[in-house]
């Protein structure tokens, strides 16, 4: 599950709170205190006292578990009924993973990806930014968590670094599938952007170490170069 942006007042705007709450949604299970203690190098008291208030703010639940011999010791989960933020709970990052994983990489389905990912990035592009150019590709790409960089630029011919995969664990599952949707996003951002520019190249690398290349022309005119389309596993 992850966490939706939250206010100064809300109780997981505390560090501590937040780390708990996060790491029992990974566990998707109960968990004692002291292995969530250990687990977040902190002393059980006082992740006691933090879980208590999450119970109280009705975001996780304490049962007891019994060990045989001795008191029983507290068992805290997500509560079904958890609102983090104030917000319904989301886990897009798992239904990206997921959605990859189900989705078959064959050529006719690569290639509805990939129109249906130029769509996408048609509509991406605020009504405001739609005269930015090629140079308004760098922030769009920036505000999708690629952390790109110009690194060949010239009159007519641009290439962008993307320095970080937002989409890191999705590519894992199937770079064939998340790779033509991105390529397809890319080119839906230039329709928009600069209509007269042409995607000439496309290079997925390792997403583990990023640096996928985007190659751009403005005119359009020259000889489109072999793009690589992640048809092969990065």
């Amino acid at each position: 599950m992850e966490l939706p942006l939250v206010r100064p007042d809300d109780i997981l705007a505390q560090p501590t709170r937040a780390r708990l709450f996060t790491l029992l949604s990974e566990l998707k299970r109960h968990a004692g205190t002291h292995e969530l203690a250990k687990r977040l190098k902190l002393h059980p008291n006082g992740v006691r006292t933090h879980l208590e208030l999450l119970e109280q703010a009705g975001l996780v639940t304490r049962n007891k578990a019994s060990h045989g011999r001795g008191r029983p010791s507290d068992a805290w989960a997500i509560a079904a009924e958890a609102r983090p933020g104030g917000e319904p709970p989301h886990a897009y990052e798992d239904l990206g993973r997921w959605l990859a994983r189900a989705t078959e990489p064959r050529p006719g389905r690569l290639r509805e990806i990939e129109a249906s990912g130029r769509q996408i990035g048609q509509e991406l592009v605020p009504p405001e930014s739609n005269k930015g150019g090629i140079g308004g590709l760098g922030p769009m790409l920036a505000a999708l968590g690629f952390q790109p960089v110009v690194s060949d630029d010239s009159d007519n011919h641009t290439v962008f670094c993307l320095r970080n995969c937002p989409y890191l664990d999705a590519v894992r599952e199937n770079p064939e599938v998340v790779c033509a949707l991105h390529r397809g996003m890319t080119r839906g951002l230039l329709d928009v952007l600069e209509p007269h520019a042409e995607l000439t190249g496309f290079v997925p690398k390792d997403p583990g170490k990023a640096g996928c290349l985007v190659e751009v022309n403005k005119t359009g005119s020259s000889t489109t170069k072999a793009i690589s389309a992640g048809n092969k596993r990065r």
